[in-house]
This record gives C-alpha cells, structure tokens and sequence, in this order.
C-alpha cells in the first residue's frame, strides 16, 4: 500500500533535494535539523544555506540545480510508480537504521513498510560467484532462521544474495531487498532478478531503496547501499566471498555500528572462503548451524522449530536413493552407479523426490538430502 501523508505538503521538497546527489545523508542532515522544514530549505539563499553547515560550493551548485527540479513532478513520479517514501522524521522510519551513525535521510520503500522495524532481521551477504558448496548451506542456513522468524535482508545481487531472497520464499518467510539503484520497475538491478523483485513484493516482502527512482546502479551506489543492509539487522552473515568481496564492506559496516558479524568456514583452497576465514580471524562469530545464530543473538527459545524432519520414501526405488544420499553432494551418475536403478527411473524419482522436499538438485545434477 502507498504511504505518504496526504497532509505533508513538506515530502515533495524533500524528494526534490534528493535529487542532488552531492547532497547525502551528512549534509541533509545538517538540513533537516536547521530548518523548521525541507520546504524553507528548498527555498533558501546561498547565506542560509551555509549557516546550515553547507559548504560554499555546495551552496551555490544546489542553487543551480533546483532550477532543473520541479518538487511537484518528484510526487507525482513515485505515486505513478506505487512507491513510499519514508522520512528520517517519520514515526515508522526503521528503528536500528535510525541509530547507525549515518542513516539515510528518506527512503524509497515498496511492498510491506512493517518488515522494516521487525525485532529479527538478519543480513545475509555473499559472493555473485556462489558454488554448490555455497548453494548447500545458503539453504540449510536461511530455512531454520526464517522458520524461527527471522526476515531476511539482503541485496539483490546475483549469487548468494539471490538465494537468499529465494530460500526465505521457499520457507514462506518474508524478506527486503535493498538496492543500489532505483526501485522503480525500470531501474531495478540487476535486470534478470527483476522476477525475483516481483515474487518478494507478492509475498509481503518489501524492496527499499535511498537513490531516486531513475537512479543508474553505478558502481559507488553498493558501498552505499550496503551500510543499509548491515544497519537494518541485528547482524550480518557473510557465506562465500571473495577477500575483495562487497559483502566485507557490509560486514564491517555492521562492526561499525555494533552489530554482530557472522562467517560460514569453507575448503581452505576456495577464494570464495578467503573473506569469511578473514573475519573470523579478526573475531567474527564462526558459524556452522543455525543454532549458533540465535546462541550468539541470545534468542535460543525465539521459537521450537527444529530442523530434522522425517522422509518417508514412497516406494522401494526412493528408499534405495535415499539410503545412498547425505549432506554431501552426490553426482546422478554415482547415483546410478550404487543402485543399479535404470537412468529413467532414477531421473523420474529425482524429480518427484525433489518437488516433495526430501532432497535438492544442487546444480550440474548434483543431489543431496534435505534432512
């Protein structure tokens, strides 16, 4: 549902000093807390806008760039695009975003505003280059967590991020994505999760964003955006990345802010484990199970589900593929090989195996089983 109060005739101006982009959250901020209103800034001289803490070139660009601005056709944009906008005034501005040390003055917000200032909120960050090993226990991760409540945040991105969103759908659970571009339809990055922003808006998940609708997703927007991330959530956990990798800056954002941090060990030769060994060489919280997230968080009895289930195969070929199936992955043809079952019959059983939750298709016909 939009939100906008109707009677804030103020919201306008401050979506239209959003769009100078030298303008950031320190400098707005130095707005918002020496005007009475965005509306007195909007209109103010070069003087007064140097009294608010505005350097003189900054002052005198802004001037220039308000005469490109019409305040009144930045409304009209995001009530076109069904978007929110919720200021750092506002009474439902997230609570733990509110406290890092340099929030964003508004945010772009679409789907359920609620998930916003939900008690668990848990970052999930990792690399575009996720492997089976990643796909593994991204899943195995996210499915508990969400089952005890957690929403999950993350960024979007291909790879880990991706998975993220789709294990927390999957769990029915609900999840944000922040992004590093615009959040309207034609800004959405990358362009192949443009489905996957969609499936997250249909199950009451949200999309958020502090860039205006129309913004590019450049490059320096990530750094950026993955404060957000970090600051929305009680802590970040950091799966597969690179020593490089952006999710890092979104681990050391949440060190920043006194959140917790939390790293998946992976294979010593993998570079995709050169950036969660690091952090938690440098004291993050080592994490193999979902357990060891609500014991480092201290919520151990947010709620009584538990992961281990029973499978009950359906016939006597599902009971001898399962019999040869663990948490490690199994190749098809190693598959056929043990059970001296015919290559059709495994292919249909996988299949049906699969779509009832016992086991997962990692990939490349790789199987494991979902305990």
């Amino acid at each position: 549902m939009l939100y906008y109060n109707i009677m804030n005739t103020d919201l306008k101006y401050w979506l239209a000093i959003n769009q100078f982009t030298k303008i950031g959250p320190n400098r707005f901020k130095k707005l918002y807390n020496y005007f009475p209103n965005m509306q007195e800034a909007w209109q103010a001289s070069s003087l007064k806008l140097q009294k608010a803490g505005l350097e003189n070139n900054i002052a005198e660009e802004f001037l220039i760039k308000r005469n490109e601005i019409n305040p009144d056709q930045e409304l009209k944009k995001i009530i076109k695009e069904d978007i929110s906008v919720i200021t750092i005034n506002d009474t439902n501005y997230p609570k733990l975003l509110k406290e890092i040390f340099n929030p964003p003055a508004l945010l772009y917000v679409k789907g359920n505003i609620d998930n916003l200032n939900q008690q668990y909120n848990l970052a999930v960050v990792g690399t575009r280059k996720i492997s089976a090993y990643g796909q593994q226990i991204t899943t195995e991760l996210i499915t508990p967590l969400v089952k005890n409540g957690f929403i999950i945040t993350s960024g979007l991105a291909l790879g880990i991020d991706a998975l993220a969103h789709q294990s927390t759908l999957q769990a029915q659970g609900r999840t944000i994505a922040v992004l590093g571009s615009g959040i309207d339809k034609q800004s959405i990055y990358p362009s192949s999760n443009r489905y996957l922003a969609n499936n997250i808006l249909q199950n009451k998940g949200t999309i958020i964003s502090e860039f205006p609708i129309g913004t590019l997703p450049l490059k320096q927007n990530f750094p950026t955006r993955n404060r957000i991330i970090a600051g929305l959530t009680l802590g970040t956990l950091v799966l597969e990345a690179g020593k490089r990798s952006g999710a890092l800056i979104t681990a050391y954002s949440a060190l920043e802010n006194n959140r917790e941090v939390f790293a998946v060990p992976g294979p010593i030769y993998s570079a995709t484990s050169q950036g969660p060994h690091k952090l938690i060489q440098q004291g993050a919280k080592l994490i193999t199970n979902y357990q060891d997230v609500l014991q480092e968080l201290n919520l151990n009895d947010v709620s009584t589900y538990k992961i281990e289930k029973d499978i009950t195969p359906e016939n006597k070929e599902q009971k001898i593929i399962l019999a040869n199936l663990n948490s490690q992955p199994t190749h098809i043809d190693e598959l056929i090989e043990k059970t001296n079952l015919p290559p059709q019959t495994i292919n249909s059983q996988l299949s049906l195996m699969e779509i009832k939750g016992m086991i997962k298709n990692l990939g490349a016909q790789n199987y494991i089983l979902l305990k």
